[in-house]
């Protein structure tokens, strides 16, 4: 063999092993990138903590992911985690949790993640800037959840994912029995940018309460006597809608400002008083609710099942109970208080506290029973 095929051999050996290790490179480099997510330097929202686990083999890139985004403050803590688990343990989708918190419980968080069966979760732990809400928020000491800042992250989903398409917001007071990714694959009609659960048509409304009145509908949330309200042309008898469960399309939330809007409304609240005296249910609605107004698409009913955490929630049958695919414990009674409807189902999915700060509340009699 002449000494110029030697060298020619040699070149395509080196040439071929360099594609090799190249390949080899790429393929870390994009197994990377479909892990982690970037993060974002927008003022309000600064990223803590990313795990990168995948515990699914089919999660490889090709699925799309699926952003679903919790608020979970300290002292309902359980409740995030409870939810999570069960979405985790009902879908083989590659699901992002997106949780949303302040910077004193991160660190509790984090332990409790890592040291229960949610450990192998995708997830991003992203912290909420209170000086968002300056100028844009009434404290009024009759309305508990005006000052807890969490509750308002469901109006920056741009921000909290801005790489996301669509992405789905619930609270943390839920349990999810169905795959989340049939919620995920809501139909949206064009031009709108969320789908909500409302509550006169709602699976939960026909079951439990008739005849409501005003507590289902625009004139529950809203001060119709206030002079902007009426040039808004809204009717006061327009069905209400619930904001703890919705889907977004993202594309078209950026498109018409939607967060803007909001804080808009935010704002003129605090300066006139534009929300009803006897506020029917979150302060986060009522922006949401003008914002909104015949402009969303609606979600399965059975997917926002709601009332259980109040004296209505009773009069459900195990039966609705366990056909329903999400379970919300709105109302004053939570699942880890003492009196909410069906709690037990809510602690199958409970996680136990590891630091102990966290703990379940119940009466002497209910201890007894739990099994």
């Amino acid at each position: 063999m002449s000494f110029r095929k030697v060298n020619i051999i040699i070149l395509v050996l080196a040439v071929a092993l360099f594609l090799l290790v190249l390949h080899h490179n790429f393929l870390g480099l994009s197994s990377l990138l479909r892990n982690e997510v970037s993060d974002s330097g927008i003022v309000g929202f600064q990223p803590i903590d990313f795990v990168p686990n995948v515990p699914r083999q089919a999660v490889d890139g090709r699925e799309e992911e699926i952003p679903v985004i919790i608020a979970a403050s300290e002292d309902r803590l359980g409740g995030a985690i409870a939810a999570i688990n069960s979405i985790q343990h009902n879908t083989r989708s590659n699901v992002m949790f997106y949780i949303v918190t302040l910077n004193g419980t991160a660190d509790h968080l984090r332990s409790w993640l890592s040291s229960s069966t949610l450990k192998n979760i995708r997830y991003k732990i992203v912290n909420f800037d209170t000086k968002l809400l300056e100028g844009k928020v009434k404290e009024d000491p009759n309305q508990g959840e005006s000052i807890k800042p969490l509750t308002f992250a469901r109006f920056y989903l741009p921000v909290l994912v801005p790489s996301a398409k669509k992405a789905i917001y619930m609270d943390d007071d839920v349990i999810v029995q169905g795959d989340i990714l049939a919620l995920y694959n809501t139909p949206l009609k064009p031009g709108h940018a969320a789908a909500f659960s409302e509550d006169c048509d709602s699976a939960s409304t026909k079951v439990v309460i008739r005849g409501a009145g005003n507590q289902y509908n625009y004139i529950g949330y809203l001060d119709y006597k206030k002079e902007r309200i009426r040039k808004l042309s809204m009717k006061a008898s327009t069905c209400s809608f619930n904001p703890g469960v919705f889907v977004a399309n993202l594309t078209e939330w950026k498109k018409q400002n939607i967060t803007n809007q909001l804080e808009k409304w935010m704002k003129l609240n605090v300066e006139e008083g534009l929300y009803s005296r006897t506020l029917a249910g979150s302060t986060t609605t009522p922006p949401l609710l003008i914002v909104f107004y015949q402009q969303h698409s609606t979600i399965d009913p059975m997917w926002n099942v709601r009332h259980l955490g109040s004296s209505a929630g009773k009069r459900y049958s195990p039966q609705f109970v366990k056909a329903a695919k999400l379970l919300h414990w709105n109302g004053h009674f939570k699942p880890w208080g003492r009196t909410a409807s069906y709690s037990e189902i809510w602690e199958k999915w409970y996680i136990p506290d590891p630091t102990g700060k966290f703990s379940l509340i119940r009466r002497h009699m209910e201890i007894s029973n739990i099994k």
